[in-house]
């Protein structure tokens, strides 16, 4: 079954998403599962797992009716405050709604020490409780954070979204290959390829290929069993495949 691992959804508010700039115009409507499904089945996946876009529990409650009404949604990766002190009973709520995978943060708009936070490692900590996976949504300045964040949490299963968007434009790209070869000697950790042709914007298709190329490459000494699988990077035994818009 193929599964495209990162689709985001939402009905477009200028107040509330202002990351949307004018650069990027064209994500400036209403995105949802009536525009995806053609998309889908012209790439033969079978559904997508939706990921929050916005920090808010109402993303959380939009995407999850969402997937009650569409099948093709075949789970969510929501938001929740994970450094409120009763985040466990939030999660406890969480934990009834069948569709609901994961949650993220959008840390790389955060300090780069939030990752390192005893309140934010404490939610962390209270996802396990649950089997609820984290998405890790950084820069690779932040890399380093990540590293000691999942080497803290071995039993917390981790995604590493957009492969820690890479300075693509860079020459010297030493700082994310270290930091990609430390999280892939966690076998608690997985990788989205998904955001590349984004992040590289006109940079040539052999360049962004060349990326997922070197993350393969970073694991192939502790595992045999390592292939590139469809948009996504095998870390240890997960692949997650990723749509290349997001």
């Amino acid at each position: 079954m193929r599964i495209d691992a990162h689709q985001h959804f939402w009905r477009y508010t200028a107040a509330r998403d202002t990351w949307i700039t004018a650069e990027m115009s064209i994500l400036m409507r209403d995105f949802l599962p009536d525009d995806l499904l053609p998309e889908l089945k012209a790439g033969g996946f079978a559904g997508s797992i939706a990921v929050q876009a916005d920090q808010s529990a109402a993303e959380t409650s939009f995407l999850l009716d969402l997937a009650d009404r569409n099948p093709a949604i075949r789970g969510v990766v929501g938001w929740v405050d994970l450094c409120a002190p009763d985040v466990s009973a939030h999660l406890e709520k969480y934990s009834r709604a069948a569709r609901l995978c994961g949650f993220r943060h959008i840390a790389q708009a955060e300090a780069d020490d939030l990752l390192l936070r005893e309140d934010f490692s404490r939610g962390i900590a209270a996802l396990a409780q649950f089997d609820f996976t984290y998405d890790i949504l950084i820069y690779e300045r932040q890399l380093p954070a990540a590293v000691a964040l999942v080497e803290k949490h071995p039993q917390q299963r981790f995604a590493v979204d957009h492969l820690a968007k890479p300075a693509m434009r860079a020459k010297d790209m030493a700082l994310w290959a270290r930091g990609m070869r430390a999280l892939a000697a966690n076998p608690n950790v997985c990788c989205k390829a998904s955001g590349l042709v984004t992040e590289g914007e006109i940079l040539a298709r052999g360049r962004i290929c060349a990326i997922p190329r070197r993350c393969v490459r970073s694991v192939r000494r502790r595992s045999r069993d390592v292939r590139l699988g469809l948009a996504g990077v095998p870390f240890g035994r997960h692949v997650c495949a990723g749509n290349t818009t997001d």
